[in-house]
């Protein structure tokens, strides 16, 4: 048994991914950096850019920025970003009308164990679902912001995510981890990977000629995968014939002066939809789709055909357009030996639910909560973390696939997503359980479900859904959800006459810092 303790950890890539993980990392073993017992060192090219482009994080995004020690002001300040309440799916029912519902962040009282969902069927009423039950329903309506200018770090009345430009976010991280969190930062290329006869990695090369030794490598180098892709040849879980988005057209469009919304659009298009992705000083737009169904010159012509309808004449003539493309799936193991692979070297799919980021931090935090103490701790805790993350992967495919089953809308490409062999077998036994019950605990009963209940029924109704409870409500349980919904009510009036406009909130928070 081999007792080499865990001393070094060596991260390749930057990025969003390596930031993060570098931060959560070293934000949690810190005792450990000052007494020098443990080094962090993050290696990143010159020469390779950011694939970001305005992204969207989850509620979870603020508390870890907290852990790391980060000032909320301080990171307004330096990266152009906004709150996120939810994301908003328009036309996503049928293209021969318009419609929209949304995915809140709010999770009230009684909606994981589905007694609210029941009451909203059982009442039999025409508010959307998240309007009847949700107290974020209006301000994300209304474009308000989750907390007052009064208010301070990380306080607010309503579960926030951001909106964020994110190479700036990037470059932030990197100056705080290095500045205030002890990590060790190289700037090269990796010119090769050395691997032992064990398939374990040795040491790295660099075009500085160095070689880099660690007890345990990280694999952040984005959708090349240097380490546990090209060098330990992991392979892929393709889920193409599931998820069949595989591009992306994005831009970048200025407007430092309309409202922003609370919330990410996603629009659906002939085949596949737009992010509308909102900052104080431009909209982040792309276009993801399928190129089995839609060629880029037609998807290019989608996606300008947006903009010209979004946009003023003025703004909408100064942009460019990057294609990404990319093959939609999943590591088949995701630590291997002495490394594992965190972010877009882990895996891929389309952005529809902003799991990238959330991936990013549920990994890293796996990692730091049960780093190996020592090296024959190493394939147990490999072990777990590859169960874990295969299960996590699974269930975000299922809860995207869900998007498109519900639709009606009758071009190829929807109507392929809803050909029962491209649906995963467990998300069709929901369904059909869900035709009679709703979405609950009993659903998803693992700790750390990646989307909970709350969440399908969000979108579930929102898409029109026909559950046909069997089973009533007991009257007692009625009067008590109904004295709940009040409340809600009378609490979202209260916050639409207090809480501020998101434009208005940055503008009076930027002039304080004048």
């Amino acid at each position: 048994m081999n007792n080499t303790p865990i001393q070094s950890i060596l991260i390749v890539g930057g990025g969003s991914a390596g930031w993060l993980t570098a931060g959560i990392l070293a934000a949690t073993h810190q005792q450990r950096i000052r007494q020098k017992q443990l080094t962090i060192t993050l290696v990143e090219s010159a020469d390779i850019a950011t694939i970001g482009v305005g992204e969207g994080t989850w509620p979870t995004m603020p508390d870890t920025m907290q852990k790391l020690g980060i000032d909320e002001r301080d990171l307004f300040r330096h990266v152009p970003m906004s709150f996120k309440q939810g994301s908003q799916f328009i036309n996503w029912h049928s293209e021969h009308a318009e419609s929209s519902y949304l995915h809140p962040f709010d999770v009230p009282p009684g909606a994981v164990e589905g007694d609210l969902s029941r009451l909203w069927l059982q009442q039999n009423t025409a508010q959307p679902f998240s309007q009847y039950i949700s107290i974020q329903h209006a301000t994300c309506a209304l474009g308000l912001a989750p907390k007052t200018t009064q208010q301070g770090s990380y306080d607010a009345y309503l579960n926030y995510g951001y909106h964020l430009d994110a190479r700036a976010f990037a470059k932030y991280l990197k100056h705080h981890c290095m500045d205030k969190l002890g990590v060790e930062h190289r700037i090269a290329n990796i010119k090769k990977v050395n691997v032992g006869a064990d398939k374990t990695i040795t040491s790295l090369d660099t075009d500085t000629d160095e070689r880099l030794h660690a007890d345990l490598f990280i694999d952040c180098s984005g959708i090349k995968a240097l380490l546990l892709g090209q060098a330990l040849s992991v392979k892929n879980i393709d889920v193409s014939d599931t998820l069949f988005c595989d591009r992306a057209l994005t831009a970048q469009i200025p407007e430092q002066h309309s409202p922003i919304a609370s919330v990410t659009r996603a629009s659906a298009q002939t085949s596949g939809w737009i992010w509308d992705i909102p900052v104080p000083q431009r909209r982040g737009i792309g276009h993801v789709y399928s190129s089995r169904h839609m060629d880029s010159a037609d998807a290019s012509g989608v996606l300008e055909q947006y903009i010209r309808s979004s946009f003023s004449s003025t703004a909408s003539s100064t942009y460019e357009i990057r294609e990404i493309a990319f093959n939609p799936g999943y590591k088949e193991q995701f630590w291997v030996g002495n490394c594992l692979a965190i972010g877009l070297a882990a895996g891929f799919i389309e952005p529809l639910e902003a799991s990238a980021l959330v991936m990013i931090e549920l990994s890293a935090n796996m990692l730091a909560e049960q780093l190996p103490v020592d090296q024959s701790e190493m394939p147990i805790i490999a072990k777990r973390f590859n169960q874990t993350f295969h299960y996590r992967w699974q269930r975000v495919i299922e809860f995207l696939k869900l998007h498109y089953v519900l639709s009606e809308r009758q071009s190829r490409f929807w109507l392929d997503h809803r050909d029962p062999q491209t649906i995963p077998e467990r998300l069709k036994e929901l369904l059909q359980l869900w035709r009679h019950r709703v979405p609950s605990l009993l659903d998803f009963d693992r700790n750390g479900e990646i989307f909970q209940a709350a969440s399908y029924q969000y979108v579930l109704y929102g898409s029109g859904y026909p559950t046909q409870l069997q089973q009533s409500l007991p009257q007692d349980k009625v009067q008590q959800l109904l004295a709940q919904i009040e409340t809600t009510k009378h609490n979202q009036l209260q916050l639409q006459s207090g809480l501020p406009r998101n434009r208005q909130w940055h503008d009076v928070f930027m002039a304080h810092l004048a």
